[in-house]
């Protein structure tokens, strides 16, 4: 099952509507969001999918993107750190921004995948079992263009993506 990953949206809308019409050609029905959305606002344009939210630490309003999640889709998940499962693959979700914590769960490998962002860096690397996954940043300073990951859970295959203010593209 194909999923799309990504992170640090930094109220970049443009960004958001691209990746959204993205998942719905490519019938990705699992999004997971690795935190700093910022804008509770925006959560509208997260709709069609399933979204698993990591709240940032610019998320000023986690309660309300909490909320916006819930009233989008019940099926929505949206807190500190996820842990479960996902199309059958253990995964965990954080930003990233606590020192240490993307670490400990690698290292734990109780996860097939553990997802974060925080840093605006891609990043895809392995620790015993665990493969660790950052999708970049979709916004914010030193993200232009900014980048999101999709990653097919069955295969582990995954590809990174480009975007600008108005095209997506398949990066090397």
């Amino acid at each position: 099952m194909l999923i799309a990953i990504i992170s640090d949206t930094h109220d970049n809308l443009n960004a958001i509507q691209l990746v959204q019409d993205f998942c719905a050609r490519a019938e990705i029905e699992t999004l997971i969001h690795c935190g700093d959305l910022t804008d509770p606002g925006l959560v509208s344009y997260l709709d069609g999918v399933k979204v698993i939210y990591s709240t940032g630490n610019m998320d000023s309003s986690s309660e309300r993107i909490r909320q916006a999640l819930q009233a989008l889709n019940p099926q929505n998940w949206a807190g500190s750190i996820y842990s479960g499962s996902v199309f059958g693959s253990q995964v965990a979700c954080v930003h990233g921004n606590v020192h240490g914590q993307v670490e400990a769960l690698a290292h734990s490998q109780k996860y097939d995948y553990v997802f974060h962002g925080h840093t605006h860096k891609r990043r895809d690397e392995r620790f015993g079992k665990t493969r660790v996954i950052n999708p970049g940043a979709l916004g914010g300073k030193n993200s232009s263009p900014g980048s999101f990951c999709t990653l097919d859970l069955k295969t582990g295959n995954n590809s990174f993506y480009r975007v600008s203010n108005t095209t997506l593209w398949l990066s090397p």
